[in-house]
C-alpha cells in the first residue's frame, strides 16, 4: 500500500519506522524540514521536502498515493484532509481538534475514499475502549474516560514535562469540551471539573480538556446519562495552568505561553501513559461497573528509545491503517474510532503495544 506520511516529528518518525519495517507499506515521509527527514536515513522509507502548510504542495505529494497519514500540527488538519479529498486518497490523522474533525466529517460526505481522523491515544484508543465496554450494557448510566501522558519523574512545580506537541497541549486546555449530562449533549469549560483519585498507589488529579471524546458524544447520544473526558495530571498542575491561562490571561496570547513552555519546561522520553475508563449501567437488571485501566511505559532501549506517548500514539494510527488495509474498517466515508473493535485492535501487530503494557489491578 502506497502511503504518504505528513510530518517527521517524534510521532511521525515512529509511525514511519513501524509502517516502513512492516513490509506492507511503501512509505514516503514529507516534511518542511530536511533536518527532520535526515533522522530517517537508513530506514526503509522515502523522504521528500515540501512546504506542508501550502495546499498546492500538499496536493502534489499526495497524487498517485493510496493513503495519507497526517502527523502535522492540529491547525493543518483541515488543509491536509482537503488535499486528500482532491487527490482521491484515504485519510488518517491524529487531531484532537473538534472543529477540524467536524470539517473532515463534512469532507467525507459522498467521498469515494475513507476519512478517519483522531487515530491516536485520546481521541483514538480511549474511545475504542469506552465504546467496547458500553456495548455490553443493557442500559448505560455513566461513561468516564481519563487519560494522562505524564513524566515518570516530575520535578518542577507544574509536575509536568513536555512529552508531546505544545500546540496540541495548549489547544486542549483552551477550548470548550463536549460532554453529556442528564442525557443532554452540552459544552463544559476546559480546566474545570477537577477531581482527585488514586491509581496503583499514586495520587492524580483530572480535569476537563477538549477533544478527547472524539465522536462518542454523537455515537452515544440518547443512550447514556453521563459521558465525559478528562486529562490526568499530578496534583497541583491544574491550578498553575489556570493561573497562567486565566489570571495572567495567556489564553489571549497562546504563542507567548507556548514559547515560555518550550524554553522553560524540559522534554522527556521517560514518561508513562495512563488509560482509565469506567462504565456503569444495568446488565440483566443489575447495576454493574466495568473498568479498563492500563499504564504504558517508555521503552528505554538505549539504541532506539521510545517514549510512552510515541508508542501509544503511533500504535493507534498504525493499527487503524492496518485494519483498514485488511478490510476490517469501512472503505469510504467518515470512519469513527468506535467502529474499531477493541479485540481486533489489541490483536493487531501494531495495536498489541497496548497489550504489552501493565494492566492495573488495584484502583482506589
Amino acid at each position: 500500500m502506497r502511503i504518504t506520511l505528513l510530518g517527521a516529528g517524534h510521532i511521525g518518525q515512529t509511525i514511519a519506522r513501524l509502517l516502513g519495517h512492516s513490509g506492507d507499506y511503501q512509505v514516503t515521509v514529507v516534511d518542511r524540514s530536511a533536518a527532520a527527514l535526515d533522522k530517517l536515513a537508513g530506514e526503509p522509507v522515502a523522504t521528500r521536502v515540501a512546504e506542508t502548510a501550502d495546499p498546492a504542495a500538499l496536493l502534489a505529494v499526495l497524487k498517485g498515493q493510496q493513503a495519507v497519514v497526517n502527523a502535522l500540527p492540529y491547525h493543518l488538519a483541515t488543509s491536509a484532509a482537503t488535499a486528500a479529498r482532491e487527490a482521491g486518497v484515504h485519510y488518517f490523522d491524529l487531531t484532537e481538534d473538534v472543529s477540524a474533525t467536524r470539517t473532515i466529517k463534512a469532507l467525507a460526505e459522498g467521498a469515494p475514499t475513507s476519512f478517519m481522523p483522531q487515530c491516536g491515544l485520546a481521541p483514538g484508543f480511549i474511545g475504542i475502549v469506552a465504546h467496547h465496554l458500553a456495548k455490553s450494557f443493557d442500559t448505560l448510566h455513566e461513561v468516564k474516560m481519563r487519560v494522562g501522558a505524564l513524566p515518570a519523574f516530575p520535578t518542577n512545580s507544574l509536575k509536568y514535562n513536555l512529552t508531546w506537541s505544545v500546540d496540541g497541549l495548549i489547544n486542549e486546555y483552551c477550548h470548550p469540551c463536549e460532554a453529556i449530562r442528564g442525557g443532554r449533549n452540552i459544552e463544559v469549560l476546559a480546566l474545570e471539573g477537577l477531581e482527585h483519585f488514586s491509581l496503583d498507589g499514586t495520587e492524580y488529579e483530572a480535569f476537563n480538556t477538549s477533544g478527547g471524546l472524539g465522536t462518542l458524544c454523537e455515537t452515544l447520544a440518547g443512550r447514556v446519562q453521563t459521558l465525559d473526558y478528562k486529562s490526568v495530571r499530578y496534583p497541583g498542575h491544574r491550578d498553575l495552568m489556570k493561573l497562567l491561562l486565566e489570571e495572567l490571561q495567556l489564553n489571549q496570547d497562546t504563542e507567548t505561553l507556548k514559547s515560555i513552555m518550550r524554553k522553560s519546561i524540559p522534554s522527556t522520553m521517560q514518561d508513562v501513559v495512563l488509560v482509565f475508563v469506567t462504565v456503569s449501567g444495568l446488565r440483566d437488571g443489575n447495576l454493574v461497573q466495568e473498568v479498563f485501566a492500563r499504564k504504558i511505559f517508555a521503552d528505554r532501549n538505549e539504541a532506539a528509545p521510545l517514549s510512552a506517548i510515541q508508542i501509544t500514539t503511533a500504535a493507534g494510527v498504525c493499527a487503524a491503517v492496518d485494519l483498514f488495509r485488511e478490510g476490517q474498517l469501512p472503505q469510504k466515508g467518515f470512519v469513527r474510532q468506535e467502529q474499531v473493535a477493541l479485540p481486533a485492535f489489541l490483536a493487531n501487530r501494531f495495536g498489541k503495544a497496548y497489550q504489552q503494557s501493565r494492566q492495573v489491578e488495584s484502583i482506589g
